[in-house]
This record gives C-alpha cells, sequence and structure tokens, in this order.
C-alpha cells in the first residue's frame, strides 16, 4: 500500500498577498491545472489511478484545522478517494518538516502494515503531467519497500539558483537506471554553478517529495536525529481524538529541534536514493512561477487573472481579486490585487515580497493575517467597511452549521437576512428570521446564528461599540470545540 503523507504546514509568504498566515497558498485557488481546485486539494486529486492507495494522512498546523476539514468535505464530495477518510494531524508548534514526517511515521506504523509505504508530497507543489508523477511513484515504491530513503529530483530545465539540487550517483540495481543512489545534496548554487550543473546532466532540483517505509525512516531518523526521533515519540504517546483531528502535547513536541527532512536524515544517510523526474513540476515559491508555469499567455506574454486591462503591457503578470485593474506601459511586472492589499513588484525580485510581509508582521498589521474574507467551520465572513466604533460584516453560514453560543462584552451587533433562513438564539429568545428581516443583539446578550434549513444564509452584521476584535468572544457552547 501506498499511504499518502501531505505537509500541509508553512505559510507561503513570497505569494503575499494572496497568500496570507491563515489562508496560505496551499489552501487557495492559484494555479493548480486541474481544475477549480486548491493546491492542497489538487495534491490529493492527483493521486487517483495509483493502485492500493491507503487513506491519507495530512499534517497541518492548528489554526488551519477547519479550512482543512472544510477542503477534505468538498473532495469527499466530488467522490476523491480517501478524502472522507484522511487522518488530520495537527502540529501544536511549527517545527519543520523532520518531525513533521516523524510523526507521520508514527501514526503510519500504528495503523498501517510494516511493508507499506509513505509517499511524502508538500501540498503547495504543482505537477503538469499527472502521468509521468505517477510512473515516478511506482518505481520509488520498489525502491522504498526495499528499504531507501526516495526522493525525486526533478530534470533541470534552465540554471535555477532558487533549487537545492542533488547528484545523481550509481543506479540502484533492477531500476533500469531510473534510480540511483545519492551521491550528494548541494546548497542553492550561483549562476555559474548552476550552469555547470546543468550541463553536467546528472544534478537535479531538489523536489523535497519523498518515499520510504515508516519503519526506515524512523530508524534512520533515529541514528542521525535522535532528539528529534525522541521528542516526537513522547509527544505521540500523548496521542488523542478530537472529532476529525489528531492532537498531541505541545510541551513535549515543543521540546524536538525543528529541522528538514534533507539536513536531518537525508545529506547523512546512506540509504539515500533519487529518482529522476520530468513532470512539470513546480513549488510554486514566488510570483515569477505563477507566470512561468501558466498555459495561457496574450500576445504580448502576459498571463491575466480576474478583470484585468493591459495596453503596452508585455511579459508580466497580473491577478485582479476583487475589482478591475488597469495597467499601462510596463514589462517584466507583477501586480496583485485583493480587497485589502496590492503589489507591484519588477518580476525578477518578487523573492523580496517576504520582506514585505516581514514588515507587516512587525508592524502587526492584519495584511499580513488574514484576508477581509476569513473561513470559519460554519462558513465565512468578510468585512466590508470598518472605522471607530463599527465595523460591517458579510455573514455565510453553510446548511446545518451553527455559531457557538457566545456573548461580546464590548460590542453589540445588529443582523439583517440577505437570503435563506436564520435561527437566532438570544438569551431566553429563539426565533426564525428570513430575507429582509432584522433583529438587534444587545452587548451582554447570550447568543448563536444557526442555519437549520438546506440552503446557504447570508446575513449583514453591523458592529458597534468600543472594542471590536475577534477575540473579544465568550463561548459558551460550540459544536466545533472552542468553547
Amino acid at each position: 500500500m501506498i499511504i499518502p503523507v501531505i505537509l500541509a504546514g508553512g505559510t507561503g509568504s513570497r505569494l503575499w498577498p494572496l497568500s496570507r498566515q491563515l489562508n496560505p497558498k496551499q489552501f487557495v485557488d492559484i494555479a493548480t491545472h486541474e481544475g477549480d481546485l486548491t493546491l492542497f486539494q489538487a495534491t490529493l486529486s492527483r493521486l487517483q489511478g495509483l493502485a492500493d492507495l491507503a487513506s491519507p494522512i495530512v499534517i497541518c498546523n492548528e489554526e488551519h484545522r477547519f479550512l482543512v476539514a472544510e477542503q477534505l468535505r468538498q473532495l469527499a464530495e466530488h467522490e476523491v478517494p480517501g478524502a472522507a477518510q484522511a487522518s488530520l494531524l495537527l502540529e501544536p508548534a511549527g517545527r519543520n518538516t523532520a518531525p513533521a514526517l516523524t510523526l507521520a511515521a508514527l501514526l503510519a506504523q500504528q495503523q498501517a502494515g510494516p511493508d507499506d509505504v509513505m509517499l511524502v508530497l508538500p501540498a503547495d507543489h504543482l505537477i503538469a503531467d499527472v502521468a509521468a508523477f505517477h510512473e515516478c511513484v511506482l518505481i520509488g515504491q520498489v525502491q522504498a519497500a526495499a528499504g531507501s530513503l526516495v526522493t525525486f529530483g526533478i530534470t533541470p530545465s534552465y540554471p535555477e539558483t532558487g533549487y537545492g539540487y542533488i547528484q545523481a550517483g550509481a543506479a540502484l540495481a533492477a531500476s533500469n537506471d531510473r534510480a540511483c543512489q545519492v551521491a550528494r545534496f548541494v546548497e542553492k548554487p550561483d549562476i555559474a554553478t548552476a550552469r555547470g550543473y546543468l550541463e553536467a546532466g546528472d544534478y537535479f532540483w531538489n523536489s523535497g517529495m519523498f518515499m520510504m517505509t515508516a519503519t526506515t525512516w524512523l530508524q534512520e531518523a533515529g541514528k542521525f536525529a535522535p532528539a528529534i526521533t525522541e521528542a516526537c515519540t513522547r509527544a505521540f504517546e500523548t496521542l488523542t481524538r478530537d472529532g476529525d483531528f489528531i492532537r498531541i502535547d505541545e510541551k513535549r513536541f515543543s521540546e524536538s529541534p525543528s529541522d528538514s527532512i534533507d539536513y536531518a536524515v537525508m545529506e547523512k544517510t546512506p540509504l539515500a536514493a533519487v529518482v529522476p523526474m520530468k513532470a512539470g513540476w513546480s513549488d510554486l515559491g514566488a510570483w515569477n512561477a505563477l507566470w512561468e508555469t501558466s498555459t495561457s499567455r496574450d500576445e504580448q506574454n502576459n498571463v491575466r487573472s480576474g478583470d484585468v486591462y493591459l495596453q503596452q503591457v508585455s511579459n508580466s503578470y497580473v491577478h485582479a481579486g476583487s475589482r478591475f485593474v488597469a495597467a499601462v506601459g510596463m514589462d517584466h511586472a507583477v501586480i496583485v490585487e485583493t480587497a485589502d492589499a496590492v503589489l507591484v513588484a519588477n518580476k525578477d525580485q518578487v523573492q523580496d515580497v517576504k520582506g514585505i510581509v516581514q514588515w507587516l508582521t512587525q508592524q502587526q498589521r492584519s495584511e499580513a493575517v488574514s484576508h477581509t474574507l476569513v473561513y470559519r467551520p460554519w462558513g465565512s465572513y468578510e468585512c466590508l467597511s470598518s472605522g471607530p466604533g463599527f465595523q460591517v460584516k458579510r455573514i455565510r453560514v453553510r446548511p446545518g452549521a451553527a455559531l457557538s453560543l457566545q456573548m461580546h462584552q464590548h460590542r453589540a451587533e445588529h443582523w439583517v437576512v440577505i437570503s435563506g433562513s436564520a435561527t437566532v438564539t438570544c438569551d431566553e429568545r429563539k426565533f426564525v428570521m428570513q430575507a429582509n428581516e432584522s433583529t438587534f443583539i444587545p452587548l451582554g446578550s447570550k447568543h448563536r446564528l444557526q442555519n437549520e434549513g438546506t440552503d446557504w444564509v447570508e446575513l449583514i452584521e453591523v458592529q458597534t461599540g468600543s472594542y471590536l476584535g475577534e477575540d473579544d468572544i465568550v463561548r459558551f457552547d460550540d459544536v466545533y470545540g472552542r468553547s
């Protein structure tokens, strides 16, 4: 069996302003080439067609758990195999990929056979040629079952300086030269060195995708990263299940060193093997990658998304997320518009976007953390307007969902239903509101909004008060375990 292990952490800061801390690039519909899917959903969807596929293990941050659960639910509705049975393992703290994989290996060892092979995939990659990807996975499965720690090396098409490289060594037995020992891992090179790697022909981009058995990984991690293995094992001993989620002890897990799979184990183990892959791969690490991987460009070599008009613009990427965007007289530009932020950059300098996010974080600005549209387990809310003492939101509640029974200490709320049938609890009263009806929720009142119907409920909420932050919530009862 192949056990997909999806590493769904990370913030994708170089794809700001579309990617934010609470809604990073892997959960955004950016450019999957696989229909109306997010990168995370496309990662799972492209596994369809592989034989003997076990239910996936998804590792994500605590703050993304409801986003992951909702996107898995959408995949299950479209009958993507394994989506409904996925194990959602929550990281209580960020510790890079080696501890995450160690947790996954412990879980896989607990619920799978000793010969089952883990297919470890970051959730934010693009793969255009799924058939070629499947072919390489099957080759990797054979080598991993034989005891190798397999990584996939991307056949380079140009001298890229933004990736680490893997040098292939001798071919492995019975691999038909499709799998080789790893001669060495090398860091991101300068341009002259990258050109040399391209000419040599035995260097490959390091993709960050792997295959191995849980037993082999834990064995090698125990040798080369014992502190990680020990901390993860101790944390895993506290495993509990909370609805759809698997939790471990935060204090024990936080004692693990933070390290990547490559640094912790792959660069040290003699069992490392590489399978070359040529499948239209990209890690979508920055905005120029969206331009490079696009299959639809206009006559001036521009990639457009949304309501865009360009005049005398060439070789550029322009994304309009919420309004009309026009540009005149530009070349090699990136323009990305969202409801609350606009990025304008030279396409050759988009790696520096990360610095903008660092500045926003230092200034404690919300643009680094979330969009005006925020997803919740019950639906979503969008901030339409705000000012001193007031805030206006558009709230959508999916059928069968309910917000927590709560109160606010610093604000009152006015609700106007736009569509659907909303069930409202306000202190001792419980009543139903239809479209064009409204109600007032006084400061300090216990209240709840529910959707007991079969259609989405949409309403406008006007908040008034001395403090309007999202942390002004006292929860008394919550079906999502947040009370």
